[in-house]
């Protein structure tokens, strides 16, 4: 059979060319804002100008500047992707689609995590062959990182990473009907930094509008800095540069030269009278707000917004098992740990570890740190959002399946649901003793229950599960 053109769609911007696979049609590199390139990387994202002609949206996009990130023995390419790819039109999303057909389907849009520093749509597991093959137009999503995206500067708006993603947003409401997707029915999710940054989605006016559903993987809605918190990190910053700390002063320097000074801003002790660290020096950057976005739900979209949130039963042995932390933690690092990141060490500590009978030091510092970053945030959330909702509008779910990677001391950590929700749980690359998933392949079933369930609240508004019942605080358990 002779070879059948490659797809080519009239957008607002411009024409682009896509290819077909199995799962559908992909489009790649599609700009929702001009480049951000010097003090522009400063300032509010602007739209792109258009182009003539027909663009080439067969390859993948440069992606932010960032800094290489490892975990030891373990792979994490899949998540992280190629890293920083030079090249200033960044800001860009990537569709994939059953086809650009004119039709009304479910739309997708995905925020990638890594810490708000790392990270870019070119990850490997964030393919979405799986969303087009049942039937939804994913889009995901590049957004500016680091000291662009998030340190807090004068003279400069906050949150520009933030800034983009509701750009893209925009783009879709505006865009997407030409891919075959639906601009009223739009679900907007994320992991990690990913998935903090939705739950500032619902929380700011801006959004009001953009989608119609929320997931929340592994975020937190108590994530942000305080003003005061910012300040610091940008004093630092702007010391370790030599610049004043304005945005006028930082333009000039280029990307390679922020990169520098990030090791720099790790270690600072960011607690202050009112907040503890809301990262747990995990990132010096990250969201700056004077309210959370859970005590702010009724200034955003939030109340006619269908959410779902949930975490991972050993989120934070990410952070302690490849460097074989979990092993080496003793008693005394468990409580200088708590009293650095707990609000009340004392009543939260005992809780703890009476709910893990017989827990090791390292055991119980994983759960402090999970319960800090992620937990006691995706609570919050939750109990705001059902209550600003009127109770039947949120979803809570627990994913427990165990990674066997790294002598099957991996378990239900940050970002292990990822294969599962992307459907991707069998690619061999995720699997082998450093792989994410570890040498023992995927539980059968597991990648089309959670997958499905993504799917289905994405066309529905519900997962399959019962709503949320802050009085019966069970949330849905996923492989575990």
């Amino acid at each position: 059979m002779p070879r059948q053109a490659d797809p080519v769609v009239e957008t607002p911007a411009g024409a682009v060319r896509g290819v077909r696979d199995g799962s559908g049609e992909r489009y790649r590199a599609l700009p929702y804002a001009a480049a951000p390139t010097g003090a522009g990387r400063f300032a509010p994202p602007v739209p792109h100008p258009g182009w003539s002609g027909v663009r080439d949206g067969t390859r993948p996009s440069p992606t932010a500047p960032q800094p290489v990130r490892a975990f030891d023995r373990l792979d994490v390419s899949p998540y992280f992707g190629p890293g920083w790819a030079p090249g200033a039109e960044y800001l860009t999303v990537d569709v994939r689609t059953p086809a650009a057909d004119g039709g009304r389907r479910p739309v997708m849009v995905f925020v990638h995590g890594g810490g708000f520093i790392t990270g870019s749509n070119r990850a490997a597991l964030y393919d979405g062959g799986a969303f087009a093959r049942d039937g939804v137009v994913l889009v995901t999503v590049n957004y500016r990182l680091g000291i662009p995206g998030f340190l807090d500067l004068p003279g400069a708006p906050a949150n520009r990473g933030l800034l983009d993603v509701l750009a893209a947003l925009g783009w879709v409401r505006d865009t997407i009907g030409a891919f075959g997707g639906d601009p009223g029915n739009v679900t907007v999710f994320g992991e990690s930094a990913g998935a903090t940054l939705v739950c500032a989605l619902l929380a700011v006016p801006e959004a009001d509008g953009l989608f119609r559903r929320a997931i929340v993987q592994s975020g937190s809605g108590t994530g942000a800095f305080t003003p005061e918190q910012a300040g610091r990190v940008t004093a630092v910053a702007a010391a370790a540069l030599g610049v004043e700390a304005t945005a006028e002063a930082f333009a000039p320097i280029p990307d390679e030269r922020l990169l520098t000074v990030l090791p720099a801003l790790l270690g600072l002790d960011l607690r202050t009278d009112t907040a503890t660290d809301p990262l747990a020096g995990l990132s010096p950057l990250g969201l700056v707000l004077p309210v959370q976005p859970a005590d702010a739900l009724a200034d955003g979209p939030a109340r006619d917004v269908d959410l779902l949130i949930g975490t991972n039963t050993e989120e934070a042995n990410l952070y302690l098992v490849p460097e074989g932390e979990l092993e080496s933690t003793t008693e005394a690092d468990l409580h200088a740990v708590a009293a650095g990141l707990l609000a009340d060490p004392a009543a939260v500590l005992p809780a703890l570890r009476a709910a893990r009978p017989g827990a090791t030091p390292g055991e119980l510092r994983s759960a402090v740190l999970a319960h800090a970053l992620f937990e006691a945030g995706t609570t919050r959330m939750a109990e705001a959002h059902a209550r600003i909702s009127g109770g039947r509008r949120t979803y809570r779910y627990s994913f427990g399946y165990r990674s066997t990677a790294l002598d099957g001391r991996l378990g239900a950590a940050h970002a292990i649901e990822l294969p599962f929700v992307f459907d991707l749980a069998d690619e061999p690359w995720l699997h082998g003793d450093t792989g994410l998933l570890g040498p023992d392949p995927a539980p059968a079933g597991l990648a089309a229950r959670v997958h499905g369930a993504w799917v289905a609240f994405a066309g529905t508004g519900d997962p399959g599960w019962a709503a949320y019942d802050p009085r019966l605080p069970v949330a849905e358990a996923l492989g575990g």
